[in-house]
């Protein structure tokens, strides 16, 4: 059998109407969102590798420019494909499977994934996902075979950013097992990730009041000082998505 490896797949592109180059924004004057999470992904001791799937397109180079400053793989592929972007960092790699997380979400929840990859490769899952985390926080792990799968039967919609689409529309055909936080962390109410300029605002606030050493900030943490910090909190409030978009996959 061969041995399994998993590797962090970060789909890169400066496009973006309401905020342009998102992960190359900074939180502080050290780091931007995705050196934050360069950071945090080389410092698990569960993935094993990481690889940028960056777009073609000039405006794209800067990721090209911050992959070789910082010894980070990468591979180059379509703008609009983004799902073959993740299969080529999975080929590129040689990997069994892909831990998934997007390029402007800076807070992950970390400290699910060691059980996570153990439940996925015990139970031979296709894909182990969280739901229920605030927005910005879950995370996907798929083998790369059911990545392959998905671009090879999708229609364009399912290559595109919502690259997880044909397996959460075609669920009966993959074997898929979602992990769910702790009822205090069951907050579809709270928005961590970076798409406009006030949730910029706002994740540089947590930022700068929650930075550590360690690149792993824990949920608790940062849950805990959104509920405490009601002001800030309204910035993002408009943009709240407050969908679980796996949930109705598990009810079936």
């Amino acid at each position: 059998m061969r041995e399994r490896k998993l590797v962090a797949a970060l789909a890169c592109r400066a496009g973006g109407t309401r905020l342009f180059g998102k992960p190359m924004q900074q939180l502080d004057s050290e780091h931007t969102i995705l050196g934050h999470l360069t950071g945090a992904i080389n410092e698990s001791n569960i993935i094993d590798q990481l690889v940028l799937g960056i777009s073609e397109g000039i405006e794209n180079k800067v990721f090209e420019e911050y992959a070789n400053a910082s010894s980070t793989d990468y591979i180059l592929g379509d703008e609009k494909d983004v799902l073959s972007r993740l299969i080529a960092c999975g080929d590129y790699s040689n990997a069994t499977d892909v831990f998934r997380i997007t390029s402007e979400s800076p807070f992950t929840a970390w400290e699910m994934l060691q059980e996570a990859w153990e439940e996925h490769v015990k139970n031979d899952n296709d894909i182990t996902i969280t739901e229920f985390l605030p927005e910005g926080m879950n995370f996907e792990i798929f083998t790369l075979e059911s990545l392959k799968t998905a671009h090879l039967k999708g229609i364009d919609s399912d290559r595109s950013e919502f690259c997880s689409a044909y397996h959460r529309r075609n669920y009966k055909e993959f074997r898929i097992q979602l992990l769910e936080p702790p009822d205090i962390f069951n907050r579809l109410d709270l928005r961590f990730t970076v798409d406009n300029p006030e949730d910029l605002v706002f994740c540089r606030k947590i930022y700068a009041d929650l930075k550590r050493e360690s690149f792993h900030i824990p949920i608790k943490e940062i849950v805990e000082w959104a509920d405490r910090n009601e002001t800030w909190r309204k910035l993002v409030d408009p943009f709240v998505d407050g969908k679980a978009i796996w949930d109705h996959v598990i009810s079936n």
